[in-house]
């Protein structure tokens, strides 16, 4: 998994406007604080589907950009947004749970209509990407 570094930026009159020192075509927007890290996550994934994802800088490598400094000095703000890049190998794993867990994860998973696998693998996408 890699972790980006973002610049959240918000005029008081406008939605928080987020882009990416590594990816300088990449912007996203979101009308609400929470909605910052999911967008953002889905504007890496859908630059991802046409080019390749390049390394991360550090936090120390951001900071060291001028650009950056300024934008940080007039309000803006830093996040970290993981990116689980899309990898279609299916890999067979053994787990050990409590079985009153692994009950309620067969009952979840069948309401959904989705299998254990399906569903373990949702909701730790969802849990390491902040969406939960």
């Amino acid at each position: 998994m890699r972790t980006y570094y973002a610049i959240v930026e918000k005029d008081p009159e406008s939605a928080f406007g987020v882009t990416f020192p590594d990816l300088p075509t990449v912007f996203s927007a979101a009308d609400e604080e929470e909605k910052i890290i999911p967008n953002a996550i889905e504007a890496l994934r859908l630059w991802a589907e046409d080019e390749e994802l390049p390394r991360p800088s550090r936090l120390d490598e951001v900071l060291s950009i001028a650009e950056a400094r300024e934008r940080l000095a007039a309000g803006a703000f830093i996040v970290r947004v993981p990116v689980i890049e899309d990898d279609s190998r299916v890999v067979r794993v053994n787990l050990t749970m409590e079985a009153g867990t692994l009950k309620a994860i067969d009952a979840a998973a069948e309401k959904r209509g989705l299998t254990r696998s399906a569903f373990l693998a949702s909701c730790a996408r969802k849990e390491i990407e902040g969406t939960a």
